[in-house]
């Protein structure tokens, strides 16, 4: 019994001995683990953009003192008093007798900027010394006004019409600026009656064009500033084309200011222009019976 007691009391001894080395020996191989791993290379910081040069401003000197305002002195040569006058440097001259006298000095106008003939006409006329007439000024010639329409219309018995009518939207009205210029962009010509007329290559109406409005003409002192409410386009028979050709071309000019307008066409009665009553009157018309 008493030899287990000094057999485990040995064990035990035995341990914390054991035990006591190992904690001790535990921190020098941390510290030697430590020492052995290379130490970390710092991360290299990106590199400071150089500061710039300190900014230096440059001395300033008081600049020398202004030249005096006086005026310069000119020295004259000695004149001959027995002359009446005598000739100075430059194409001036002054009285004998007149010593202080000062020169002339002429000045000329300055050249205008723009070099346009318009421009060197009123330069000129300006710098015209007092009774001289001026220059006539270059005048800009003139387109010729286009000749009217020759407008030839057969006799009331011998005459037939093809009509057709444009007119306003509801509620409104053309403006007479904007009438003028669909009828000017269509190549209609105010002319005989006081209507438009569209003419052909030898100047012969082959369409017109009067206003809805009694009496049916137009002013061109006035037309921009009024309002119609539409046009009647017709064609008298027989004219410079055939009949089937002043149709269609009736038709064609009647739509073209339709678009420019914005107007609603229709045929000489008041009913819509349909596509089907444009044949129907163009079947008519060969027919040669007029509806």
């Amino acid at each position: 019994m008493s030899e287990l007691r000094w057999t485990l009391l040995i064990i035990g001894v035995l341990f914390i001995v054991a035990l006591a080395w190992w904690e001790r020996r535990r921190p020098r191989q941390a510290s030697g683990a430590l020492a052995r791993t290379p130490p970390r290379e710092e991360a290299e910081a990106p590199p400071r953009p150089p500061r710039d040069a300190a900014l230096t401003l440059p001395e300033v000197h008081v600049g020398e003192p202004l030249g005096s305002h006086e005026l310069p002195v000119i020295e004259l040569p000695e004149l001959d008093p027995t002359q009446p006058e005598a000739a100075l440097p430059g194409g001036t001259a002054r009285t004998a007798g007149s010593a202080d006298a000062v020169p002339e000095v002429s000045t000329a106008p300055a050249p205008p900027s723009v070099a346009t003939p318009a421009a060197a006409a009123r330069a000129a006329e300006d710098s015209a010394p007092a009774g001289v007439p001026p220059l006539p000024r270059e005048v800009l010639p003139e387109l010729p006004a286009p000749a009217p329409p020759v407008v030839h219309w057969p006799p009331d018995e011998e005459r037939r019409i093809l009509a057709l009518r444009l007119v306003a939207p509801i509620s409104e009205r053309f403006a007479g600026r904007s009438l003028r210029q669909a009828l000017a962009a269509e190549g209609f010509v105010l002319g005989q009656f006081a209507i438009f007329h569209k003419p052909d290559e030898e100047r012969r109406a082959v369409l017109s064009a009067a206003s809805l409005t009694r009496p049916g003409t137009f002013d061109m002192q006035t037309m921009d500033s009024q309002h119609y409410g539409g046009l009647s386009l017709f064609a008298v028979l027989p004219g410079p084309k055939s009949p089937p050709q002043a149709f269609e071309e009736l038709v064609f000019t009647a739509r073209n200011l339709s678009e420019r307008l914005h107007g609603v066409l229709q045929d000489e009665r008041g009913s819509p222009l349909t596509p089907a009553r444009i044949a129907q009157l163009r079947e008519q018309l060969r027919e040669g019976t007029a509806s």
